[in-house]
């Protein structure tokens, strides 16, 4: 693990995305809270929150934050649902992590949510978009990166 405890604490702040590809008339159920099983989006928003309070759990030598705040927020497309995760901390390292497991498991209760309506879904292009904090200050994925996003990108 890396030390940190030199290191001053200041804001951090990190924004991840990824996207649930699965057929319009799924989305459109998911839309129009349709889904059997309850409020995808209402659970994906709290299994997101939840994994980004439980990072370090997960992911071997990763530190332990106090996570200030995480939201979520989606985009409900023709064949696809964004899902974008923004997790804040003041701390001595950075909440790209948090993040980015925020992103990936919302995505994955989207995922079991719907499984039951659609099981071509595939869950894709999961990226670090920004962060900010820290000695290597603020960093944006630039749009030659955004590229490859296809239905996430901006």
């Amino acid at each position: 693990m890396i030390d940190v405890t030199p290191k001053d604490p200041t804001h951090r702040r990190a924004v991840a995305r990824c996207a649930v590809s699965m057929s319009p008339e799924t989305t459109a159920k998911v839309a129009s809270n349709a889904i059997t099983k309850g409020d995808v989006l209402g659970a994906a928003r709290i299994a997101g929150i939840q994994a980004a309070k439980r990072t370090a759990d997960l992911i071997p030598l990763c530190h332990p934050l106090l996570v200030g705040s995480v939201s979520l927020n989606f985009t409900i497309g023709d064949d696809y649902v964004g899902v974008e995760a923004q997790v804040e901390t003041v701390d001595r390292t950075g909440v790209e992590m948090e993040a980015l497991t925020a992103c990936m498991v919302a995505a994955l209760t989207i995922y079991d949510m719907c499984k039951s309506v659609d099981r071509t879904m595939v869950v894709k292009e999961l990226a670090l978009w920004e962060k900010s904090g820290g000695i290597s200050g603020p960093w944006r994925r630039v749009e030659a990166q955004a590229g490859r996003e296809g239905v996430i990108g901006s």
